[in-house]
């Protein structure tokens, strides 16, 4: 019987917790290791809609993009979200497992399928996390051949992540040679992304003023939202678990939704 533990084991070595950054807070965060496992869920974020849905279809595991608890929580009450969220799970007895940030840094993580999936050639970390730059490590980056124009790139990346709309920095005809990759809210790459003499970007979200400072240096900004991002990913992770373990039942979430729509 497969346990907890083992799933663990597998998925710290597909996306290893010592890529996370230093302020997340990665890995086995409720359950009990040696808890067997029949059914598994993967989802992008722990909300209500993804606790009823695993607590109704009798999920052991839920393996959450973004973890909780995130913050260090003094107590745990149905009186606040996280709270009532934790209590939920575990009455259930469905342990959480998040692979965050190291599942956006992994050699297969998510900032390389975006890559991989727009055709970007020689791929590469836009920050390694050591010196041997093809290590994996924060963010990618990598070359189109030719240079696209925004707008033809903004068609690939709705195809890609299967959205109808997303937000862009620049005019339709800029051409995009180097495009740098940062899933979620990752403007802070900004910097790195200008250093590899990137003339394009995609990130899930960013702030305002990271989209005009990208303007004035002539960056250009593709911005599908932050759920598109990633989710896709978590899809994709369900595959990766049901061909590891094919004992499992594993599923992506179906009632997982974005919180954000057009008006």
């Amino acid at each position: 019987m497969c346990t907890v533990d083992d799933i663990v084991a597998f998925l710290e070595t597909f996306a290893p917790t010592e890529l996370a950054e230093e302020w997340d807070n990665v890995g086995l965060l409720v359950g009990d290791p040696t808890q067997p496992v029949r059914r598994v869920m993967t989802c992008l974020t722990v909300t209500d809609d993804s606790v009823d849905e695993a607590v109704s279809e009798g999920a052991d595991l839920l393996v959450s993009h973004h973890p909780l608890p995130f913050r260090p929580l003094r107590r745990i009450t149905t009186e606040t979200v996280p709270g009532r969220l934790l209590w939920k799970l575990i009455r259930a007895g469905i342990a959480v497992y998040s692979p965050h940030t190291a599942f956006d840094s992994a050699r297969q993580g998510i900032n390389q399928r975006l890559a991989e999936g727009l055709g970007l050639l020689q791929i590469a970390p836009l920050l390694p996390h050591d010196a041997d730059a093809a290590e994996p490590g924060t963010g990618r980056w990598g070359r189109f051949e030719p240079a696209l124009p925004l707008a033809s790139l903004a068609e690939r990346v709705k195809s890609l992540l299967r959205v109808e709309q997303l937000q862009l920095v620049g005019h339709r005809d800029q051409p995009v040679e180097r495009l740098a990759i940062g899933c979620g809210s990752a403007g802070e790459l900004l910097e790195a992304a200008r250093q590899h003499a990137c003339d394009g970007m995609l990130l899930g979200e960013t702030r305002w003023h990271t989209c005009v400072e990208a303007a004035a240096h002539g960056v250009a900004l593709i911005l599908p939202g932050h759920y598109s991002s990633e989710r896709f990913a978590l899809e994709q992770l369900a595959d990766v678990l049901s061909e590891q373990f094919a004992e499992l039942q594993v599923w992506a979430s179906r009632r997982e939704h974005d919180p954000l729509w057009w008006f």
